[in-house]
């Protein structure tokens, strides 16, 4: 893991790239750990999570619950220019989305496990 300096000296859609991995990591953990569907039925069912769409809800509903900092962190990633917008997803979901995924790669790089996984859990 980097320290925070390094971590803030990176690029936001970096963050994203590392939250996408660690997020869909994680929803397929859960799925396993609490389903007992066979691998197709498991795709199927965590693509429900970590679509465009999906994670642009969940950080509507996590705003009360994101600190200042945590905040700055998501406008940052949002505000990005991303030349790469998906076929299927709506670029405003997409936006949202990839901040969401930029919040938890930050939590993630600057190893801040705990909050990450407070904020993880709020999400199922």
């Amino acid at each position: 893991m980097k320290n925070e300096v390094e971590v803030n000296l990176m690029s936001p859609l970096v963050w994203a790239y590392v939250g996408d991995s660690v997020y869909e990591l994680f929803i397929r953990t859960h799925l396993v750990e609490t389903t007992k569907l066979k691998p197709h039925k498991l795709h199927i069912e965590a693509i429900k999570h970590v679509k465009a769409q999906a994670q642009a809800k969940k950080l509507e509903k996590l705003q009360d619950f994101l600190t200042e900092e945590e905040k700055e962190i998501v406008r940052r990633t949002r505000n990005t220019e991303n030349h790469h917008l998906p076929k299927n997803a709506d670029s405003s979901d997409y936006m949202y989305a990839t901040a969401f995924e930029g919040l938890i790669g930050y939590l993630y790089l600057t190893n801040q496990k705990e909050r990450l996984n407070e904020i993880l859990n709020k999400c199922i």
